[in-house]
């Protein structure tokens, strides 16, 4: 199962240090060059040339101000590298950045904290591949209407059908009202986790599951939650920001689990919501060549 930590953190440190070799280089050649792979070293007066540009443009000034701030955060990303190397070292994650299959040996000094870090999601639109989205006209043609009339606010499923698949159980570290074959899977993805990271299991809370509404912002048009399909999930209690195009630590290890059980990640949407998870479309079609719905 593919962790997209490390391409997270990578890609974050490469962002934070541009900047900061953008200031020094110029720096560095005014003092006397740089030497080049053929022996050569660039002349004082490229050095100059580059320098001036920078203050015309006033990158010098500005880019002084954060540097501060830049040390800091390269320190942190150095940090959690260096955990991600021991993690390695404890067998948790083989160096391709893939999850053994046998028991990995958590990490007992990582805080809750640490799960509820922020960072840029490498690539999020394509994170679903090769799932798709079950678009609410897709589920109402599949299982039909959960209920008649619709607002922004959560009301109770009507359709017999679809109520008579409604449950409502503990699962894992949540309980959560949902269709049976979603909690069944639900179970699968939680059980992976816990035998993976038990502490991460173990900081997992619902925002909701089953909530009859339209999407925000449309009319008449069915969230996915209206079916008993999706969940959104936070770590902690911590609700990660919605469309800010970043999400929680947490989030992004535990999205690698449903993604594998066949559900699509929120991350992955044009308008980023991390917290949510539903059922794709096809492991909907799976269940009905089951007849689970």
């Amino acid at each position: 199962m593919t962790m997209r930590l490390l391409p997270a953190v990578i890609l974050a440190a490469a962002v934070l240090l541009a900047p900061v070799l953008w200031l020094v280089l110029p720096r560095l050649l005014a003092g006397g060059g740089v030497s080049l792979p053929g022996g050569g070293t660039e002349s004082a007066e490229i050095s100059g040339v580059i320098i001036e540009n920078l203050k015309q443009e006033g990158q010098i000034l500005e880019l002084e101000a954060q540097v501060g701030e830049l040390k800091a955060l390269v320190e942190e990303l150095q940090s959690r590298l260096q955990r991600l190397e021991a993690a390695v070292a404890r067998g948790g994650l083989s160096p391709d950045g893939m999850v053994r299959e046998g028991d990995i040996a958590p990490d007992s000094n990582i805080a809750a904290s640490e799960y509820t870090q922020v960072a840029l999601i490498f690539d999020r639109t394509n994170f679903n591949n090769p799932l798709t989205v079950a678009t609410p006209g897709f589920i109402v043609d599949l299982l039909g209407k959960p209920r008649d009339t619709l607002s922004d606010d959560c009301q109770p499923m009507t359709n017999p059908a679809l109520k008579q698949m409604l449950v409502t159980e503990q699962v894992g570290p949540v309980t959560v009202t949902m269709l049976r074959p979603a909690i069944e899977s639900l179970k699968t993805v939680f059980a992976e986790i816990r035998r993976t990271d038990p502490k991460l299991h173990d900081l997992i809370n619902t925002a909701g599951a089953l909530c009859v509404r339209q999407i925000r912002g449309t009319s008449g048009r069915y969230s996915n939650h209206s079916f008993g399909l999706a969940v959104d999930l936070n770590i902690n209690g911590a609700l990660d920001n919605f469309t800010d195009g970043k999400t929680q630590m947490g989030l992004i290890i535990i999205a690698d689990f449903f993604h594998a059980e066949g559900w699509i990640w929120g991350a992955g949407f044009r308008r980023e919501d991390s917290m949510h998870f539903e059922v794709s479309r096809e492991k909907l079609m799976e269940w009905r060549t089951q007849g689970l719905i």
